[in-house]
């Protein structure tokens, strides 16, 4: 490359600083600026200030000149910029023009802006551009949701900034709005309230406004009494006492009460800090009956008890030896008698004797016999063997046997006497089948030989006349493949990924393989048997990728599935149990295997679809349906504390354990959320679209925001049993449907209040949207408001009035949302975090208030509302 005197130099710097600045502020139109210096001398002039509306695409370029082909570098504040939105164009062999390309600008793309070259071992720089891209507010201090005792003060805060200052706080207390505006950062001190109430806030500039989430502000109660309250760990003098806590109150527990009672005795009272849920009752008599009951409390007051849970200690452990305790070797086996007990001295309980024998303090095996004899196995006579025998029963084990020590001598010297003579009649007889059985075996191999060629088979039997000709090929004596072993070094993944799934590898002969439990298409689920440390074996469900289909990407894929849920504990999220590798010949690529919990029930919505049309259905309670939700809402909850994006919620990737409980799985399309608050998906695949947020679907932008509005969808796969949501509306046509302001209607029998929380998980502003942790905490108010019914027996009123057929109407949408049109108000500034802006009589503030309106009546209460006007339910 000949290198000359070099310039980045700019004829039309001056105009493009004046007149055309002004007008890319004010219009918004492409912006192309051009940047310079002399050679040499750095630095010219000062640095030109570029104001760009956000959405706005901004251009700029850099002109070079006395370099053939050179190598130009965009800098953004000391960084170089990656992107593929760069084009460099010869006006002739030594003068270049490159153009820097921003499409839609948003906040992120401010800052300084310059080109480089390097020549002769110097680096040459145009001169810098500062870009500032304004916009509506962005919210740096959203209201958060809280409980409060009724009445005492409290404060909420809101955030937001520019660029353009000032930015001003509008604060709204339900559909009322509070005092006046205020500068940015806002405290709104509230002198307190008596039930429970809505807060949100609005950011003003000169370029437009922005709605913050909506704050629930809950009142604390009393908690209600605890749930499932179950004894376990009975012995004759002790036992364990466990529950789950009921509502709280919105209050955390800082205490609970145990009361334990014999039948016809004094009440003994224990008061202790929780967690845990769990205390142990010591210093009980045996078998004698006990009840047990437990109320707990909060800062507001203590729960009910609940009600009296009865149980029995058992009876004493036995108290008598065996006696006589012997051994008699025979071959390599060890027979061990005693003297038999009494069936006196036997309790009802009495499960037989209990055996232990050990080497070098570690014990070898254990055994219960119901007879006075038993065959020892799993001992090594190279070592002294200690021997020990007692009486078990369900209250424990009786006192031990004095040790019996066998020492090596006496194993190797073989010095006991066995029980019976040795007979070699059945030795001899064994010897010889086997050796005619070899001899006829090797006779009919060496017939069939010589009839083969040294490629086959070349002549059939003579029957009747000439011998029949024919071929067949000899088998080949390497059918085995050769196995190579697989390790996770040997597979070309990341060392990040490596690193990850080091500690959970389990090898292939650890598990065994059984009957399909799933199959798609790139994959199927199996159900397996895997061999745990201590020998036992545990059902496990085993994904693995299907062996002709994938490629060394799909397999990384695959197991980065498995280093997410390798992160995750939480009794509503799948656990990893381990990866595996499974073995194929040379030159394959070897199976991924995921090893998962075994779910008795499947996943969620096979079930849900086997209770309505099944071959034989059956009754969901509501509130089964309910505790389903909130499972759900707790395991997202969960994933959204530790930064997750789940992307493929819905029922079909929830799964069902023996104990009805639901864990939220399949995290094939789940991200980890590093810097921000979402995650852009840049290339296409195949997206479960009628589960997707408006904002997935226009921009591929997926939050914990986006997880909600697929929460909401699960909501209305479990009200209905399964059904599938928009039936009758392809794929395509989803994205027109919802932003025309439709969303699926209310399902029959499904109370006014679960719909409301599918409304607000379908909002057309994410971060109006509520979080799982409030969703959460209404489906449990829910819940608690239909046991309370249920236990007095009240009628249960479902809202049927007139704003549900308002709602319900053709000519609106089916729950307030807001529309994108012209004739709402809203202001067309598109961001990156506030897609739909707009203003907020555009939210369905009117429709919502004359819903509460027409709910107040008193003729169709509905649950939430209930709840949200402070109905006492304690």
């Amino acid at each position: 490359m000949a290198h000359r005197n070099t310039r980045l130099v700019s004829p039309a710097l001056q105009t493009t600083q004046g007149s055309e600045g002004r007008r890319w502020r004010e219009s918004g139109e492409l912006a192309s600026l051009t940047l310079c210096t002399s050679p040499g001398t750095g630095l010219v002039g000062i640095p030109i200030k570029l104001t760009v509306s956000q959405g706005q695409p901004v251009k700029l370029n850099c002109s070079l000149e006395g370099m053939e082909e050179p190598e130009m570098l965009w800098i953004k504040d000391g960084a170089v910029v990656q992107g593929i939105d760069q084009v460099y164009i010869p006006v002739n062999e030594e003068h270049w023009i490159g153009f820097l390309s921003l499409k839609s600008v948003d906040r992120t793309d401010s800052g300084k802006y310059w080109c480089q070259v390097e020549t002769n071992g110097k680096k040459e720089e145009s001169q810098h551009v500062w870009l500032i891209v304004e916009g509506v507010p962005y919210f740096t201090v959203e209201p958060k949701d809280q409980s409060v005792i009724p009445g005492r003060p409290f404060q909420m805060a809101c955030a937001a900034v520019g660029p353009p200052e000032p930015v001003t706080i509008v604060w709204w207390m339900g559909d009322s709005r509070l005092g006046h505006p205020d500068i940015s950062p806002s405290i709104l001190n509230v002198p307190g309230i008596n039930q429970s109430t809505v807060f949100s806030c609005e950011a003003h500039n000169i370029k437009g406004l922005s709605s913050s989430r909506t704050a629930i502000v809950q009142i604390k109660a009393i908690p209600f009494p605890p749930l499932n309250v179950t004894v376990t760990k009975i012995t004759s003098n002790n036992a364990s006492v466990t529950w789950q806590p009921g509502f709280d109150g919105l209050s955390p527990l800082h205490a609970c009460t145990v009361q334990v009672a014999e039948l016809q005795d004094e009440v003994v009272t224990e008061v202790f800090s929780v967690p845990p849920f769990a205390r142990a009752l010591p210093g009980l008599k045996h078998a004698t009956n006990y009840s047990v009951r437990v109320q707990c409390s909060n800062e507001m007051g203590s729960s009910p008890f609940s009600d009296w849970v009865y149980f029995q200690t058992l009876g004493l452990a036995p108290n008598c030896t065996p006696q006589n305790v012997r051994i008699i070797q025979r071959d390599s086996c060890l027979i061990l008698e005693w003297e038999a007990v009494a069936p006196a001295m036997f309790g009802e309980n009495t499960l037989g004797y209990r055996l232990e024998w050990s080497q070098d303090n570690i014990t070898q095996g254990e055994l219960i016999v119901k007879e006075a004899r038993a065959n020892l196995s799993m001992w090594n006579p190279l070592k002294d063997l200690l021997i020990k025998v007692c009486i078990l029963s369900s209250a424990g084990c009786g006192p031990w046997s004095e040790p019996l020590l066998l020492t090596s001598q006496d194993l190797i010297g073989g010095q006991r006497q066995p029980l019976y003579g040795t007979s070699w009649v059945p030795v001899v007889l064994g010897i010889l089948t086997a050796l005619v059985t070899a001899v006829a075996l090797a006779l009919i191999l060496l017939r069939r030989r010589r009839k083969e060629t040294r490629f086959g088979q070349a002549f059939g039997s003579v029957v009747g006349g000439d011998p029949v000709v024919h071929f067949r090929a000899v088998r080949s004596f390497n059918r085995v493949p050769e196995l190579i072993e697989v390790t996770l070094d040997s597979i070309g993944i990341s060392d990040e990924l490596k690193t990850k799934l080091k500690d959970v590898l389990i090898q292939e002969q650890q598990f065994t393989l059984g009957r399909m439990l799933g199959k798609g298409e790139f994959g199927s689920v199996r159900e397996g048997q895997l061999k745990m440390p201590d020998g036992s074996l545990q059902k496990v469900a085993v994904k693995m990728l299907k062996a002709d289909i994938f490629t060394s990407n799909d397999i990384e894929e695959f197991l980065k599935e498995a280093a997410c849920m390798k992160e995750f504990n939480h009794p509503h999220i799948t656990k990893l149990i381990g990866v595996s590798l499974r073995n194929r010949p040379k030159g394959r690529l070897p199976i991924p295997m995921v090893v998962l919990p075994f779910m008795k029930h499947g996943d969620l919505h096979s079930f849900l679809l086997m209770s309505r049309i099944g071959e034989n259905p059956f009754t969901l309670p509501l509130q089964t349906l309910l505790k389903f939700m909130i499972h759900i809402a707790s395991g997202m909850e969960y994933l959204s504390s530790k930064n997750f994006i789940h992307r493929d919620l819905a029922a079909r990737n929830c799964m069902l354990d023996e104990n009805m409980n639901v864990c939220v799985a399949d995290f094939g399309l789940s991200k980890k959320i590093y810097s921000g608050d979402y995650y852009r998906q840049g290339s296409a695949s195949k997206l479960p679209v009628k589960w997707l947020a408006l904002e997935s679907l226009a921009d591929n932008l997926y939050t914990t925001h986006s997880d909600v509005w697929a929460f909401g969808v699960t909501m209305w796969e479990i009200v209905t049993r399964g059904q599938t949501p928009y039936a009758g509306i392809e794929n395509a046509e989803i994205y027109n449907y919802l932003i025309s302001g439709n969303r699926l209607k209310q399902p029959p029998e499904c109370l006014e209040d679960i719909y409301d929380l599918m409304c607000r998980c379908w909002h057309l502003e994410p971060k109006l949207r509520p979080s799982f942790g409030a969703l959460k905490l209404q489906l449990e108010m829910i819940l608690a408001r239909l046991s309370l019914l249920s236990n007095s027996q009240d009628p249960l009123y479902v809202n049927v009035g007139r704003s549900q057929e308002a709602c319900r109407s053709e000519d609106t949408m089916n729950c307030p949302f807001g529309v994108l049109n012209g004739e709402t108000g809203a202001i067309a500034a598109v961001t990156s975090d506030y897609r739909y802006i707009m203003n907020p009589l555009c939210l369905g503030n009117d429709a919502e208030s004359e819903r509460h309106q027409d709910l107040s009546d008193g003729e169709a209460q509905s649950l939430l509302y209930d709840l949200e006007m402070g109905a006492k339910l304690c």
